[in-house]
């Protein structure tokens, strides 16, 4: 029987090499392609899907708010998520919010037919740490959203640095002392269990706001 499956990704390069790879392996795939959310939601209004691969650092996205939206134009729809942010720190939030699967980029041919496949035959596709994260998640009614472990000057400070402010900028903008600016930097990398900054913005970048 014929699938139908749309590859949901801002970059060329990304949306041809799936497809390749898709149409490769499984001979009855019909593929889609749309470069933005406005656009996805137009064509999920116009044609049936069965499975949408979904980046989730597209122009106009919005976060875990987009699987509610497809869901409620094609509810059987499958999702997989297809995103360049490590699973570790963002898979959880888009499973809860009801997607199907979640695979990096950087997974190989192999990884990536395989998810493909799971998800319409079984439904899901999740990993062994996904799976630990969501159980441990459930279990000790932990957030799956980083910055709720921070305090609220914590998320005004962590808010400053993403933007590229230094200690001294926050300082003045806060108003507090430089010294109270390091210790709450070193308790915001303390609590997010990274090393610097770069970290704190790969962690932040999309898939989170910032509101307070």
């Amino acid at each position: 029987m014929q699938k139908e499956v749309l590859i949901v990704d801002d970059h060329l390069v990304v949306r041809t090499g799936v497809s390749i790879i898709l149409e490769e392996k499984f001979k009855n795939f019909n593929i889609s392609t749309t470069e933005n959310y406005k656009g996805t939601l137009k064509l999920l209004e116009e044609k049936k899907m069965d499975l949408i691969i979904l980046d989730i650092n597209i122009p106009g996205s919005k976060n875990t708010e987009m699987i509610q939206e497809i869901k409620n134009i094609q509810p059987e729809v499958k999702i997989l998520i297809f995103s360049v942010y490590n699973e570790e720190t963002h898979a959880c939030p888009y499973i809860i919010a009801g997607a199907n699967g979640y695979l990096n980029k950087l997974s190989d041919k192999k990884k990536i037919t395989t998810a493909v496949d799971l998800v319409l035959k079984t439904g899901n596709y999740l990993t062994n740490k996904i799976l630990t994260d969501l159980i441990r998640t459930t279990a000790n009614k932990e957030t799956s959203d980083p910055l709720e472990k921070l305090s609220k000057r914590e998320k005004e400070i962590t808010a400053l640095l993403i933007k590229g402010d230094g200690n001294i900028e926050i300082a003045n903008k806060l108003n507090i002392q430089l010294t109270t600016v390091s210790t709450h930097k070193n308790k915001i990398f303390n609590k997010l269990r990274i090393k610097n900054i770069v970290e704190l913005i790969n962690l932040f970048n999309k898939p989170y706001g910032l509101n307070s």
